[in-house]
């Protein structure tokens, strides 16, 4: 679908996106394919052409946040320094971008990686190879999500229950705190009192949650929506009595949610998908306030409903109220600083 962009001058930093090489892994999922798996399968190759044609499509991205998502890791190195490969790979598209030679937009300016906080205190040799991988490294992302409906999830994931609450997960998470570093939280709607609970024993901690808390509307929650939006949105005040957190407001298009429950690129106006994630959207930012909440594109995982640039539309269509600096805010200047890449609004 072909919309004429909103607001076409509003700098954005897109907080949230990922790139990868997911051919052959693909081949592992015979069909019928989880929705999520297909949702993949639909953009299984997404690198530096693939996002800056997104991130140029009519909005004013000017720099945007890698997050992690198990790509490009260095063969032949061990489980718990193969991660190091996917910083690598992601710092060189940020040079790419930074040569100037594909306009000013800066992408990848921040990187987000991965290392496996249940390695306890060893866990931070590995935070130190990553940073020692990429200047623009800033976190990680470690995600906790489970249910015990193995339907919601698929096949990919594979985290234990209540990850966030276990000592040896809670002693690595430790090191984030002595290196500076930022943590990426996604669980489930589920799960939202893990995070409760971390957030609580590391007050000094900076954590952001991934997309709204991740509502669930598939398999065994397929219709509960509605029923489950208090326990929901209760969560998500008590979240935010935690000043250490801030939440990123997008991934609804993902099939998890089921808003839309079909795809790809659902092929619904940005009306139609504001007024969809309208209660999330503005529950979030009722919760956290304008100065701890930021939009994320989450792609191409939310290419599954909507295309970048009606992705972005419909946001703004949800912040047409909001004064200037509130837009600033929560479209790039509360992602700037949350990963300290505050000279891009210079």
């Amino acid at each position: 679908m072909s919309e004429a962009i909103l607001e076409p001058d509003l700098p954005i930093i897109d907080p949230h996106h990922h790139l990868w090489d997911l051919r052959p892994l693909m081949a592992a999922f015979p069909e019928p394919r989880h929705p999520f798996i297909e949702a993949i399968a639909r953009t299984p190759y997404y690198t530096f052409d693939g996002l800056h044609a997104d991130a140029t499509s009519g909005h004013n991205v000017i720099g945007t946040v890698f997050m992690e998502c198990g790509a490009f890791y260095r063969a032949g190195a061990s489980d718990a320094l193969k991660v190091v490969g996917e910083v690598e790979y992601v710092n060189g598209v940020a040079a790419q971008s930074a040569s100037g030679l594909y306009g000013s937009i800066r992408l990848c300016e921040a990187i987000i990686g991965h290392a496996d906080l249940t390695l306890g205190s060893r866990a931070g040799a590995v935070l130190d190879a990553l940073a020692s991988a990429s200047p623009r490294f800033k976190g990680i992302r470690h995600a906790a999500a489970w249910d015990a409906d193995p339907e919601v999830l698929g096949p990919p994931f594979h985290h234990p229950a209540g990850l966030y609450r276990d000592a040896a997960f809670r002693e690595g998470f430790a090191e984030l705190g002595k290196r500076g570093l930022t943590f990426d939280a996604w669980l489930l709607e589920p799960q939202l009192g893990d995070v409760i609970d971390l957030a609580r024993a590391f007050p000094d901690q900076p954590i952001v949650l991934d997309h709204c808390g991740t509502p669930l509307g598939m398999a065994s929650y397929h219709g509960k929506l509605h029923e489950r939006f208090d326990t929901w949105r209760s969560n998500i005040h008590e979240i935010a009595r935690c000043p250490n957190v801030m939440v990123k407001l997008g991934g609804l298009a993902m099939s998890f949610a089921g808003m839309p429950d079909h795809g790809p690129e659902a092929g619904l106006s940005s009306e139609v998908l504001a007024a969809m994630w309208r209660p999330y959207i503005e529950t979030c930012i009722e919760a956290f306030g304008p100065a701890r909440a930021m939009f994320e594109s989450n792609f191409p995982v939310d290419k599954w409903g909507a295309s970048y640039a009606v992705l972005w539309n419909a946001f703004k269509h949800l912040t047409l109220g909001a004064s200037a600096d509130e837009k600033r805010a929560l479209y790039a200047s509360n992602a700037a600083r949350f990963y300290g890449i505050e000279y891009l609004l210079d």
